[in-house]
Formats: structure tokens, sequence, C-alpha cells
């Protein structure tokens, strides 16, 4: 019974039958019909003209978008706890050619504005010092908390005003949404994010994320530092195709529903237990190594995020009755 992260979970058969369609000869690269219909789709959803890419991998996705944003000389303020911190290997700075990341803090790897200025006013206006271009937050953040639109307006807001780009990490934007409820608009380019990684594979996607432009006259250079990273796949109809299917009839959202509605299960069975509030798909909880160990007897997968600590992340398509069985044997402890 696998709840050890979202990264496992099945393709949806929507996708899996997208592929299929889609099994072909057509145009190689991007030139094909289902890679042309992106941005026009990314446009109709955000609810403005974006530029829309396909890529494999959301660090992919992350850093392709940083590099773009923040030269080489300059700096990115993120969460101390950040994807691009500590999950990519490096890969920010391999990407941008050399640009520092700025850890903040903040609860449950949110950032608040005050934590962005002062890490302006910490760093002394002049060449020995690097300078900040941009901001990176993630949605949900590394501990499934959600930031709201106003929050990330506010954000948004300080960024402006210090002449930062603004990016997010959306590898879990979906289940964002869907805990919101808001506009997806809303939460991203009306509240001045300039580009993101939007996710797929952790809800329902096989190989395929993409990076979406707010800021559409980056395209040019996402494309060339695209194929230059190994990226421009001949056969990008099949990742197309795959967030198309997605994008159809709203199938993103409903499965970040059904992903979040069985973290809520979870969450609910021993609150007293919980680390960070369950806001997406992910729940930590306290627990005793004896604890953990009853848990894994029982045949639950999940990871041990530190000393007493342990995370379960729910997936779309999550067994109900596996969910019920942990959820009692959660409440059981």
């Amino acid at each position: 019974m696998r709840f050890f992260s979202d990264n496992a979970a099945a393709a949806h058969p929507n996708v899996l039958e997208a592929i299929a369609a889609v099994n072909r000869v057509d145009t190689a690269y991007d030139g094909d019909e289902w890679s042309q219909r992106l941005d026009g789709a990314f446009s109709d959803l955000f609810g403005s003209q974006v530029r829309a890419f396909w890529v494999t991998t959301g660090t992919a996705a992350n850093c392709l978008a940083l590099a773009a944003l923040c030269p080489p000389y300059r700096a990115i303020l993120c969460h101390r706890d950040a994807h691009i911190e500590v999950d990519e290997a490096g890969a920010p700075g391999f990407f941008t050619g050399g640009a520092k990341l700025v850890l903040l803090e903040g609860p449950g790897a949110k950032i608040t504005p005050d934590a962005v200025s002062d890490a302006c006013e910490a760093i002394r206006d002049d060449v020995h010092q690097v300078q900040p271009a941009a901001l990176s937050i993630t949605n949900a953040t590394e501990y499934g908390l959600v930031y709201r639109a106003a929050e990330v307006a506010a954000l948004g807001d300080v960024a402006k005003r210090r002449g930062l780009a603004f990016h997010m990490d959306g590898a879990r934007i979906a289940n964002a949404v869907a805990s919101t409820g808001e506009s997806l608009a809303d939460a991203t380019w009306r509240a001045g994010v300039d580009a993101m990684s939007f996710g797929f594979v952790k809800n329902g996607g096989l190989n395929a994320e993409c990076l979406i432009l707010f800021r559409p006259e980056l395209a040019d250079e996402i494309a060339v530092r695209r194929k230059r990273a190994g990226h421009l796949l001949s056969k990008g109809r099949y990742l197309a195709a795959q967030i198309l299917a997605m994008l159809e009839n709203g199938l993103w959202l409903d499965n970040a529903r059904a992903a979040n509605a069985a973290a809520q299960q979870l969450a609910k069975a021993a609150p007293q237990r919980l680390i960070y509030p369950v806001e997406a798909n992910e729940v930590f909880l306290k627990v005793s190594g004896d604890e953990e160990e009853q848990l894994r007897r029982q045949g639950f997968d999940f990871y041990e995020w530190g000393p007493g600590q342990i995370r379960f992340v729910t997936s779309w398509d999550q067994r109900a009755e596996d969910v019920e069985k942990l959820a009692s044997a959660i409440a059981s402890l």
C-alpha cells in the first residue's frame, strides 16, 4: 500500500490513450499539431496569452525558466527547503551558468514578503556581493502548504518593487488550486508570476511536464535553451498529447481533488499528530520509532522525513480501501 510519493502513481488511462492516438508518422520535434496546440490550450486555461513548452522533468522546467529570468552573476531568492535547493542536485546553477541561491526561512516552506525584503536589505548594493534578480516559490510547498492568490500577489508586489523576476515551481499547482478553489489566473500571472513549471507527472501524466511563460518575449530564449539542455525531443508529440489529455475536461483538476480528498481522510485520523496543516496531498505526522514500524509491518510504504516524523503522499489513483486501512491504522496507534 504505497504512500511514498505521487511520482510513483500510475499514468491516467486517458493519457495512455492519447499517446497511442499519436503513434503515427508526423512532423518531428515541436512542429506537430499537438505541440502547436499547447500555447492556445494554456492561454485558454489561464485566460491570458502564454507560451508553453513541454519538457520531461520538473527540474528542467524550473531551471530553464530560472535561466531565462536570472543571469549567471545574479541570485535567486528561495526557501531553504525549496525543491530547487534540496532536490535538484545543483541544477539551477548548472542551467543558469552559476547563479547563486539565497536561502530564506519561513514556516512550512512558505516565504513571506517581509522575508524577501529583509534578504534584499541584507545584501549591499555594490560589486562585492551578488545582487538578487529573481524570486522562486513552490505551490504547494514541500510541506504541503498552499499559497492563496492574495499571498502570491503580496510576493509579486514586493518582487516588482525590488526589480525581481518571479518564478513558481508548480509541481503540485493542481493540488494547490484544487485546495483553495481560487482562479488559476489569480494565483499566477495576475499575482505577478513571470514563469512557472506546471506539473503533470505527479498528477496522472507519464513523462511530460510543462514550462509556462507569462512573458512571451522569453520564448525564443527558452526554445534555444531547451534544445541546448537536451530537452527538445524528436517525438515531442507524445509529450504534448499527454498534456492536452490532462487539460481536456479538467482532468488535471479532478485528479488533484481526488488526491487531496484522500489526504484529508488521513489527516482526520489523528489530527493531534499533524506537523503541518494538510492543505494539498501531503501528510506529515509525528510518530515514535515503534509506531513507524507498526505501520510498516501492516504493509504501508511511506517516507521517513526525520527523527520522529513521517510523510504520506496521496495520489490521484489511491485505492479507497488502502486509504481507509491507513486512516484506521493511524487512528489506532
